[in-house]
């Protein structure tokens, strides 16, 4: 069961933002699971007044997201013939070593060599006029008689393909093939499956690449195109309720993928206010043996405030995205709503607010109480979502959860540091690392283990206030995880993810949805 705490003033609206409004209630409410409403709750106190105000502004002339609904794909696992199989597009992954030919220029891989036969040779042909030579990031889709599928594609894998990013790529690739060919019915089959030690999950993991690759977030298009793709079967990894199971639990978990990308894509709503969010999933037929917090930065825009984002390389103009963690949390919220695992009670907690500059806003200079009493004196207002995090991680401890992971675009350093497709991880508890990183694993998303440096606190310390928000330029993602530590009951295992780097691909341009299915599986391994 999922509930929100909820304490509404009278003259707030109940929602901050699209990001936080249509989409929240729509997708959320679509699952049996959750229950909705939002709570209001001062964040900070500031000279004996509440930081929080209520402005009344105009929309400004701004777009607001349609509704679109996610495409709807039937998915199956079979195993036969694939040069019987009947569609439109049979995908075929291969890896480099899969296209080795003998001293007749004939495949040796028995898949591709079934296939080319049939073909009369013309595979081996295509293959080698397109220069295909089975390299990550390769493919060749070419139009082929003699086989059930109109359009044979050669995905390549690298040299060699076991990874679940692998085989998710695969299924992307496969899907942006599809709506490029207009396709209706998809084949995705491994040249080569032999080695493959849990199919079932390669299955999921392709599953949920094709629904990421045929997804597209038109809400803000003046036109949009539908895609034609609606049945994808997974051919050669195996039949039966196992692998079936795993190809629901992609679909559940790409729902919240897709959603955490729509929320991080939306931008801000000018009449926002604050929030504190919380949801709590209660295990259905049975007591929770642990409790687990999720607690999301939610900054919907990050101006800098006083301290104003300015000159080359301020990515100003993408701070919508700086509410990347709380998007995570949220999209782990409606996949876990779906999966519904056992054992386990679950809180996610976001702290929902903007960082502008006003008459009222956030001063550097200022000093402010957080909820735990400690003091902190804002040397810097651009550096406000550890502000924000620091209650709400102090909110969480006071649910009695016994381990916490926070999420935030936290620091420009962590992205200095590991680049735009690894996120940063700070905690204390090796035991936590050790769960989170196996997670990882599973979801296929990139995680670095930081140091929590002690000594690095001294940069961090007040002449006037127990703490500065923000130290100096040398380890700042380091002393930015050191002030949150300040803000989390010791007998709490906790763990903070920065993820300023892969929370948003420069490649798209679009969200990634990153954290969401490391968050989910790191779920099920304590519900297990």
């Amino acid at each position: 069961m999922v509930a929100y705490v909820v304490s509404l003033a009278s003259t707030l609206i109940a929602v901050t933002s699209p990001s936080y409004s249509s989409s929240l209630l729509t997708k959320l409410r679509s699952s049996p699971s959750l229950r909705l409403s939002f709570a209001v709750t001062p964040l900070c106190s500031r000279r004996g007044k509440l930081m929080a105000h209520t402005l009344a502004r105009a929309t400004l002339g701004l777009t607001f997201p349609s509704g679109l609904d996610a495409p709807k794909i039937s998915f199956a696992a079979k195993d036969i013939d694939i040069t019987e199989w009947k569609g439109d597009l049979l995908a075929v992954g291969v890896t480099e070593k899969d296209l080795a030919k003998d001293e007749n220029s004939k495949f040796q891989n028995s898949i591709l060599k079934n296939l080319d036969s049939r073909l009369g040779g013309l595979l081996a042909e295509a293959s080698s006029e397109e220069d295909f030579t089975g390299k990550s990031g390769q493919s060749t889709v070419v139009r082929l008689p003699g086989l059930g599928s109109k359009r044979i594609g050669l995905f390549g894998l690298g040299q060699s393909a076991s990874s679940t990013a692998a085989f998710r790529g695969l299924g992307e690739a496969a899907a942006t093939a599809a709506k490029a060919t207009q396709a209706s019915d998809l084949a995705i089959v491994l040249a080569s499956s032999e080695e493959l030690s849990a199919k079932s999950n390669t299955a999921s993991a392709i599953a949920s690449g094709t629904l990421l690759g045929i997804y597209e977030d038109s809400r803000y298009k003046s036109e949009s195109k539908k895609s034609a793709l609606k049945s994808v079967d997974i051919l050669g990894l195996g039949t039966g309720p196992e692998v079936e199971k795993k190809l629901k639990y992609a679909e559940d978990v790409t729902s919240g993928i897709i959603f955490g990308k729509e929320l991080v894509n939306s931008p801000a709503n000018p009449q926002q206010i604050l929030h504190i969010i919380h949801l709590i999933y209660k295990p259905l037929g049975g007591p929770a043996k642990v409790k687990l917090g999720l607690v999301g930065k939610g900054l919907t825009f990050d101006s800098g405030g006083y301290n104003i984002k300015t000159g080359p390389g301020c990515s100003i103009e993408l701070m919508k995205f700086d509410m990347g963690g709380s998007a995570a949390v949220l999209g782990a919220a409606k996949a876990i709503g779906q999966i519904k695992p056992p054992g386990v009670e679950v809180h996610f907690i976001v702290a929902a607010c903007e960082n502008m500059i006003s008459g009222t806003g956030m001063r550097p200079g200022d000093i402010v109480t957080a909820s735990n009493g400690k003091t902190i004196e804002v040397n810097n207002t651009d550096a406000e979502g550890r502000l924000t995090l620091a209650d709400a991680l102090v909110y969480a401890c006071n649910q009695g959860v016994e381990k916490i992971v926070d999420l935030a675009t936290l620091t420009g350093a962590c992205v200095i540091a590991l680049g735009p497709s690894i996120a940063g991880v700070f905690t204390p508890s090796d035991d936590l690392a050790k769960e989170v990183f196996a997670a990882s694993e599973l979801s296929g998303e990139k995680f670095w283990r930081l140091p929590l440096e002690e000594s690095y606190w001294e940069s961090m310390k007040s002449g006037i206030a127990d703490m500065v928000n923000t130290g100096g330029r040398p380890g700042g993602s380091i002393t930015a995880a050191l002030f949150l530590k300040q803000f989390v009951d010791e007998k709490v295992e906790w763990m903070h993810i920065d993820m300023a780097g892969p929370v948003w691909s420069d490649k798209k341009p679009t969200a990634t949805g990153f954290g969401v299915s490391t968050l989910v599986e790191w779920v099920l391994k304590n519900s297990a």
